[in-house]
């Protein structure tokens, strides 16, 4: 076989670049083009012997005990999808927000805040939003723009909003406490929020057409229909209580609080009179799907990142990176956000974390930089890829719900005010690091 190792580092980074673009333009899963390119890697660069050390690299990432948390609350947005929580939690939260220019939006965004924390999973949240509220801010004559976009935007607040999935894989590779990070996306994540909100009340008060108050009749109706508070809104408290509160207070750990919140959605759905042994059955089935994917990109990724490793690339990137930005730290890590950036416009976040964060949390360690307020940049950026084209998956699960005459594009249009806001939440934390680090 080919000595590829003759090729020197950097030929061979990007070599090894060429043929992850060139595969996965062949429509080949992520997971196997980079399972793929390591064992070519592997093989070529140091031989069969090599092999068992990239194996148990793929072994400790499956065998990670706080990988058990992705599980749980998958299977918590899973069950959430499939019970009336959120409808209920809609129209009670409607009755708040219904005599306020642009009240319903507004309202979506907090039932996209009280949803995220309750499960940290995107793509069930924009889906239920965009069964619940969209269609109910195009009856009242909302802007059709400011409708999509605040419904998909709000839809992909559990990107950021602990406990996200997002913020427990970036701990696992960056082997950094999984509750600190809950604590320091806290603050950013409402930050976040607070812009989408102040951004509708702003258009709406500057231009009254795009947000028209309900007719006399409509409030009548709302006032004649009989909602029960109580249940709308003690499960859902309940169960942010439960989860966030057991992490916070140190109760509990991740894995054990997300196992929490999985009891405690069933008891809600159990009191509520929903629960069955179908929707348990689909919820696992459901669960089953994500967790498959996140497991094959995971051993593909972590194979690959792990020859890398061994080929000398990490010091090769590290070289490169502080190169290009003259050893200022934070001219460096801003590079790292630009490759972020054009990585979530291709990649699944998965993908992204899985491939970069080993490579770059090192170079943040030398730097002096904290890792935990670099997992919240981490994720402020991949909150940007969920919503940017061309494949943000955020407007691919609005389009799955949405009218028919609501089109990708008009989808992704309606996104760009709030990606701009996404962008000054990322340079607001990047600028003051102490967003991130409030709780220390």
């Amino acid at each position: 076989m080919f000595d590829l190792s003759a090729v020197g580092i950097a030929w061979g980074s990007l070599l090894m670049l060429v043929l992850l673009i060139g595969l996965l333009l062949t429509g080949m899963q992520l997971a196997f083009v980079t399972g793929l390119v390591a064992l070519l890697f592997t093989m070529g660069w140091f031989g069969v012997d090599a092999m068992p050390l990239i194996t148990s690299r793929m072994y400790s990432f499956a065998s990670g005990y706080v990988f058990l948390a992705v599980p749980m609350f998958v299977m918590m947005a899973a069950l959430l999808d499939r019970s009336g929580i959120a409808r209920d939690l809609f129209d009670a939260m409607r009755r708040v927000a219904r005599r306020l220019r642009g009240g319903v939006a507004v309202q979506t965004l907090v039932v996209a805040v009280i949803l995220a924390s309750m499960s940290g999973v995107i793509g069930g949240e924009t889906v239920l939003l965009g069964i619940l509220a969209l269609p109910q801010m195009l009856r009242l004559g909302y802007d059709r723009r400011l409708a999509i976009g605040t419904t998909c935007a709000g839809g992909a607040l559990g990107t950021m909003m602990p406990p996200s999935i997002v913020l427990i894989i970036y701990g696992m590779t960056a082997s950094v406490s999984i509750g600190d990070l809950f604590k320091a996306a806290f603050l950013p994540a409402a930050i976040l929020a607070a812009l989408y909100m102040a951004y509708v009340l702003v258009r709406c008060h500057l231009n009254p057409a795009l947000a028209p108050l309900p007719s006399d009749d409509e409030l009548a109706g709302d006032d004649g229909r009989r909602i029960r508070y109580g249940r709308a809104l003690a499960f859902p408290a309940l169960t942010v209580a439960m989860v966030l509160g057991s992490i916070y207070t140190g109760v509990a750990s991740v894995t054990e609080a997300s196992a929490l919140g999985v009891v405690g959605i069933m008891i809600s759905a159990l009191v509520r009179g929903e629960l069955n042994w179908a929707m348990i059955r689909d919820s696992a089935r459901a669960t089953l799907q994500t967790c498959g994917m996140i497991i094959w990109i995971g051993l593909g990724a972590s194979a690959l990142v792990g020859v890398y490793n061994l080929m000398g690339g990490i010091d090769f990137v590290e070289s490169v990176i502080l190169s290009l930005s003259n050893g200022h730290a934070m001219v460096t890590v801003l590079i790292m956000m630009v490759i972020l950036l054009v990585l979530g416009m291709f990649l699944d976040w998965v993908g992204v974390a899985l491939l970069t964060m080993p490579i770059f949390v090192p170079i943040i360690n030398n730097l002096g930089l904290d890792p935990v307020w670099f997992g919240v940049v981490f994720c402020l950026n991949m909150q940007v890829s969920f919503l940017s084209p061309p494949f943000g998956p955020a407007a691919f699960y609005l389009k799955s719900v949405a009218p028919a005459d609501i089109s990708l594009g008009e989808i992704f249009r309606s996104l760009v005010p709030f990606i701009l806001l996404q962008i000054l939440a990322l340079a607001l934390v990047l600028g003051f690091p102490q967003l991130a680090l409030w709780w220390r």
